[in-house]
This record gives C-alpha cells, structure tokens and sequence, in this order.
C-alpha cells in the first residue's frame, strides 16, 4: 500500500517536463522493470540548483520518486545534491513498499547522473561523486555483493 505522499506526488507529479538548455541531464534505468528516469538540473554560477525537471516512464512509484527528488534538490547545493540518497526521497515520501524501493533508487542515481553530466560539461570535479550506472541493477548487485 502507498502512502498518501506517494498517491500525490503519482496524481499531482512537481516539476514534470523537459529543459531547453540544463546545466545537467542523466538518464538512468531499470531493465529488470522497464522504468526510465530523466533528470534535468539548472545550475547557478555559484552551484545552487535554480530548477529541477524530470521524465519518468514506468509505474507509480517511480513518478513519485522522480517528483519528489526534484522537489528535495532544488535550492540545494551541488554537494548538498549529491547527498540526497534513496534513503532520503523514501522518508520524505513516508516510505515505499519493499518491491518499490528500487524506484528511489532510480532518483538518486538520475540525479547522480544529471550531476555528473554538469561536471563533465564544465570541467569540474565533485567531492563524493562517482561515474553513474545506466541500468540500476548493476548497483542493486553491487551493493548486494558488499
């Protein structure tokens, strides 16, 4: 059963769409289940995140969890970003069912991702950032195997 935040953030998803020109944009995956999320980040000179957007294809959960981990990054740091785990998105959702975990870990791989795209384009190196996986079954088995 979901909870109420993650019916809301499914019916009334924040920060949906696409960006003309983001500072950053990662794509990640689950093939195991089909979802696909894109995250989209504009990122100030000073490295605050002004907007966050996203596209999701796949269920419920993996809607919410892109909405909401949009909502948790914007106004934050580029290393305030960075440590917005899984963990995170599923407390401020008010958790998730087990079989739906990994949809958040898809958003904070997507935002990983999206992260690491701005870090190449302008040369940067981010404390704490590691190069993205594209499909999140490599990281579910890594982190099994630890």
């Amino acid at each position: 059963m979901y909870s109420e935040k993650v019916m809301d953030h499914f019916n009334n998803p924040r920060n949906v769409g696409e960006m003309e020109q983001p500072s950053g944009v990662g794509t990640v995956g689950n093939a195991k289940c089909g979802d696909i999320m894109r995250m989209y980040l504009d990122i100030d000179e000073n490295g605050v995140i002004r907007e966050a957007k996203f596209k999701t294809f796949g269920c419920g959960a993996a809607v919410a969890t892109s909405s909401m981990a949009t909502e948790l990054v914007k106004g934050k740091t580029v290393q305030e970003a960075l440590e917005v785990t899984n963990k995170a998105v599923m407390e401020a959702l008010d958790g998730l069912p087990p079989a739906k975990v990994h949809c958040s870990l898809l958003a904070e791989e997507a935002i990983h991702a999206a992260l690491w795209d701005y870090a190449e384009k302008n040369h940067l190196t981010i404390e704490g950032l590691k190069k993205p996986v594209e499909d999140i079954e490599e990281k579910i088995e890594e982190d099994a195997e630890q």
